[in-house]
Formats: structure tokens, sequence, C-alpha cells
């Protein structure tokens, strides 16, 4: 227990520098001491590069970062599978089809819109791969909802790349948006998503009991008690709102539900009122290093790599060293 007290305060130490070196770094580069003297007061020299740009980015990208490890390890946990990520039901699809639609038909461009075409999306998404599934009648096992979310996921996407096939402007605001990226992005609609993903969090929180006895198997969590069904919904319900709260701010990023899990695992172990923890405040840490590194990437401070660029590329040869080379740590 003092182990893993001192590893979660030491991943806030992480987060906190991750900040102050995300909002460190950028076109205009600035100190530490600098950073701190602009967050006091706004009006000095810094001030309006500190809160114009660099504030807004760092605060969505310690929300959406928390969101999506957050999401991540519920997810793993739910299906037992080391390799799921929010993507496995289908949430992110439908939040992505449902933001296309939004433009496709009503010309939605707003944050506040896409947020809650995002949610919608998510939710519709959801509902559709847990009924699928029910039609198994066998939802003590995960593998019915994995593959109903793999099936429904390829069908949003093809729903997704006919609409935007079909009109430029929606092309055009999707191709801006799916990239997933923190860099132009405002703190406009940060308290509604705050709120998707805290309300996320509390579900995830109450779901933790149910994801320890799942890890013995549904055989021994039905001894223990365990209502599978409620805590198939109370999970799907936590990766819903957590995935459509980030994907809703910054488009879909992969990676950092997938792997935040594992690193968490290594360092806390598998209790997961320790590793749901564990995994928001990685998964803040690698978004936001990930961003500065896109930041960066051009070499002359001025050309930017998207986050969920640099993820995608990044996260595929991390994620093959981590299986090739380390021993991952059991669900």
């Amino acid at each position: 227990m003092a182990r893993t007290l001192i590893v979660l305060v030491a991943l806030l130490v992480l987060v906190a520098l991750a900040a102050i070196f995300s909002m460190m770094v950028g076109s205009n580069p600035i100190s530490a001491s600098q950073v701190v003297a602009a967050l006091v007061d706004r009006a000095n020299d810094t001030g309006s590069v500190v809160w114009g740009s660099r504030v807004p980015r760092t605060v969505l990208g310690l929300l959406v970062g928390a969101a999506l490890g957050l999401a991540g390890a519920v997810m793993q946990g739910q299906t037992r599978n080391p390799l799921a990520d929010p993507g496995v039901l289908g949430v992110s699809a439908g939040a992505s089809l449902a933001v296309v639609a939004g433009v496709y038909l009503f010309r939605v461009t707003s944050v506040l819109g896409t947020l809650s075409f995002a949610l919608v999306g998510a939710l519709v998404a959801s509902v559709v791969v847990f009924s699928v599934a029910a039609l198994g009648r066998d939802l003590s096992s995960p593998v019915p909802l994995a593959i109903a979310g793999t099936v429904v996921s390829s069908l949003l996407v093809a729903l997704t790349s006919l609409l935007v096939l079909r009109d430029e402007t929606t092309l055009a605001a999707y191709r801006i948006w799916v990239v997933g990226s923190l860099s132009g992005r405002s703190l406009d609609g940060i308290e509604a998503a705050a709120l998707l993903a805290a309300l996320g969090a509390v579900f995830a929180g109450l779901n933790v009991s149910s994801l320890n006895a799942l890890a013995l198997g549904t055989e021994l969590a039905t001894g223990l008690g365990v209502n599978l069904v409620r805590a198939r919904l109370v999970g799907l319900a936590a990766v819903t709102l957590l995935t459509a709260s980030a994907v809703a701010i910054t488009g879909p990023i992969g990676f950092v539900g997938l792997t935040a899990p594992h690193v968490a695992r290594s360092m806390v172990g598998g209790n997961h009122a320790s590793l749901l923890p564990a995994s928001a405040l990685i998964g803040m840490v690698v978004l936001l290093l990930s961003d500065v590194l896109g930041r960066t990437a051009g070499g002359d401070g001025t050309a930017e790599v998207p986050v969920g660029v640099v993820l995608t590329v990044l996260g595929g040869i991390v994620f093959i060293l981590i299986v090739r080379r380390v021993k991952v740590a059991a669900l």
C-alpha cells in the first residue's frame, strides 16, 4: 500500500512537470520561471503567450489524457483483453460518425455542437454494441461484446467515409478533426467535457470491485455475487462518457488508452483501486509529452505534427517493443 501511494505521488509530480514543460515549449520557447510568473500575473511579457495558447492546450491535454487512460483501463478490465482500448466497443467510431453527420446535415462546427454530437454518437454506438452482444444472451463472456464492437465499428467507419466523400465541406472539417490534435483548440466547452469525464470517472470508480472480481474469471465473479449485466453496463457507461469527452475535443487519439494501463499495471499491480488513477495520470503524461514532441518535430519551431499522428507512429513502435521484450503484466 505504501509503495502504491509513493508511485501515485511520483506520477502526480511527473504530471506537474509535464504540464510546465508543455507551457515552456513552442515557437517561442520560454523558461520555467517565466511560465510561473505568467501564471501568477497575466499582464507580464509572456502572459499572452502562456494564457492565450499554452494553458488551453495543456489543460485539454490533461483532461483528454486522463480520460483515455482511465477508459483504457476499464475497457481492458471489462474484456480481460490486454489489447483492448475504447475503440473496441465502437465508441470512437460512433462519435466520429456523429460529428461528421452534424457537419454534413446541420453544418455544426462549434465546440459545444461537436461535443453534443460526439456524446450522442458514442452513446448510440454503445447501446447498439451492447444490444447486438445481448442477442447471444451470454454476457458472462466479454467475447460477444468485443465481436459486436468490431463489427459495429467497421460499419460506422464505412458510413463516415460515405458522408465525407459526398461533401467537400464535410471532408474539410473531418480532415482537420480526425487527425487528433491539441493545436488551435480553445477552452470553449471545457466545462461540459470535464463534466462528462467526471461522470465517467464516477462510473469507473463504481466499477472497481466488479473489475477486480472479473479479473478472476466470470465464473468466480458470479460466485462472488457480481451481477455481470450490471457490471458490463456500468463499465460501458464509464468508457462511453470518458471517450466521448476526449474525442469531442481533440478528435480520435489512439495508443493512450491501449498503453497507459500496461505501464500502470507494471507499476501498481492489478488492483483497479490503484490501477485506474495510475492509468489516468500516465495518460496525462504520455499525451502532454507527445504533444510537445509534435510541436518540435519541424525543427524550426513553427511546423507541428498533430499529437494523434505522433502517438500513432510512436505508439506502434513502443507497443511492439513492449510485447517483444517485456513480459506484459497479466490482467
